[in-house]
C-alpha cells in the first residue's frame, strides 16, 4: 500500500487498488470487515496477514469523549476529524431497535435559534465515508460491547445528528448508496430529517432508494417558523408542504413532522390547531419532543402539564401525535450538545 489510506474514505470499489500485488481476494476480505462485520481496530481482521494490518489506518477521526446514559441503552459520540471538525453521533437502545442518530455535516448554517450546532456555525460538510464511518463505528461498538436490553446490530440509523442532510446533499446520497448495498441496511430503517430545503426534498422522492423523510418544521406559521427557523425565509411553508405532500404521493412513504416544543414560544393550542391540519393533509405522524435546554439560548422545555395538552389538543383535532422519549439529558444528548460543552469549556 503506497501512503496509508484512510479505509472508510476510500471507495468501496476502489479497496483493490489499496493491494495491488495481493490476491483480488483480499480486497473481499477488507470489504467484509468493513462494512458487513466492522470491529474497531484492524488487529480484529484475522484473515488478513498481520503485516498488511499493521498498514491500514481504519477511521477517519480520532474518538474525543465517550458518555453513556440511560441505565447504558445511550452512548453518545465527540469524534474529531484530523482537520479538527467535531462529529457527533448516538446510539439509542430499544428492546426492539437499535437507532443510531449520526451527523451530516461538522456544524450546521441553518442557525435554528434553539438548536446547539447552529448557535456555532458551519465548518464543512461531511464525506460520504466520514457520514458512513460513524454506522461502522456503532455496528463496531455493538460487536464488542453491546448495548443494554436491544439488539446487538443498528437497525434504524436517523439523519438527525449535526448538520442539514439536505444541504449536502451528494455526500449523503452515497453514503446512503453504502448503507443499503454494502452494509445491508434496509432504506425503510433509514430516516432523513430536514429543515425544509424544500427542492431537495423533491429530489430525494426521485431516489431509487425509498428512505422516510422526517420534516422539522417546529413552527406552524410562516411568522413564528422564520423566527425558529431562518431557512423558512428562503423555502416558506406553503413551498415545504407542498415539497413533503410531493414525496408523499411519489415514495408511497409517510412523512414525519418534528416538533421541539418550547414554553410559551410554540406550545400554544393555536399553534397545535395549525399544525394538525398540516399533518392532516400529509397525512403525516407528528413527534413532539421537549427541548433539550444548551448552553446558549435560555429557551426551556414546557412543563408536563403544558406539554400534555399540547398533545391531546392534536388528537383531538385528528393529528396521530407521539410524545417522543427524551434520552441522555444528563450527557449532552441533543445534537451538538456535546461540541457545545467542549467549547464553552474551553472558552
Amino acid at each position: 500500500m503506497p501512503s496509508p489510506a484512510v479505509l472508510y474514505l476510500t471507495p468501496p470499489e476502489e479497496l483493490a487498488a489499496l493491494w495491488p500485488d495481493e490476491p483480488a481476494y483480499r480486497a473481499d476480505q477488507l470489504h467484509h470487515w468493513l462494512y458487513q462485520s466492522p470491529v474497531l481496530d484492524p488487529d480484529e481482521m484475522t484473515n488478513i496477514p498481520a503485516g498488511l494490518r499493521a498498514e491500514l489506518t481504519l477511521w477517519p477521526f480520532d474518538l474525543e469523549v465517550e458518555q453513556l446514559a440511560d441505565g447504558g441503552r445511550t452512548v453518545k459520540w465527540l469524534m474529531r476529524a484530523p482537520d479538527g471538525a467535531s462529529i457527533e453521533a448516538v446510539l439509542m437502545g430499544y428492546p426492539r431497535r437499535t437507532t443510531l442518530c449520526i451527523s451530516s455535516q461538522a456544524g450546521c448554517a441553518m442557525a435554528c435559534t434553539f438548536c446547539a450546532t447552529g448557535q456555532f456555525g458551519f465548518e464543512r460538510h461531511l464525506q460520504a465515508g466520514e457520514i458512513v464511518a460513524q454506522v461502522a463505528y456503532a455496528a463496531a461498538y455493538l460487536n464488542a460491547n453491546g448495548l443494554a436490553d436491544s439488539p446487538a446490530r443498528v437497525t434504524n440509523v436517523v439523519f438527525m445528528g449535526m448538520g442539514e442532510p439536505l444541504a449536502n446533499y451528494a455526500n449523503v446520497k452515497t453514503s446512503i448508496d453504502r448503507m443499503t448495498s454494502d452494509m445491508g441496511l434496509s432504506a425503510r430503517s433509514i430516516t432523513v430529517s430536514t429543515v425544509g430545503v424544500a427542492p431537495a426534498i423533491r429530489r430525494l422522492a426521485a431516489e431509487p432508494w425509498r428512505v422516510n423523510l422526517a420534516v422539522s418544521l417546529h413552527a406552524a406559521d410562516d411568522e413564528l417558523r422564520s423566527r425558529l427557523v431562518p431557512l423558512n425565509r428562503r423555502y416558506p411553508l406553503a413551498e415545504l408542504i407542498d415539497a413533503t405532500e410531493y414525496f408523499v404521493n411519489e415514495t408511497g412513504r409517510r412523512a414525519s413532522l418534528e416538533w421541539t416544543l418550547i414554553a410559551g414560544t410554540n406550545d400554544t393550542m393555536k399553534q397545535a390547531d395549525k399544525l394538525a391540519r398540516i399533518a392532516r393533509r400529509l397525512r403525516a405522524h407528528i413527534n413532539v419532543i421537549a427541548l433539550n435546554p444548551t448552553p446558549l439560548t435560555a429557551d426551556r422545555p414546557p412543563g408536563p402539564g403544558a406539554t400534555a395538552r399540547f398533545i391531546e389538543r392534536l388528537r383531538a383535532a385528528g393529528a396521530n401525535v407521539t410524545l417522543r422519549d427524551t434520552r441522555g439529558q444528563d450527557i449532552d444528548a441533543a445534537c451538538g450538545q456535546l461540541r457545545a460543552r467542549a467549547v464553552t469549556a474551553g472558552a
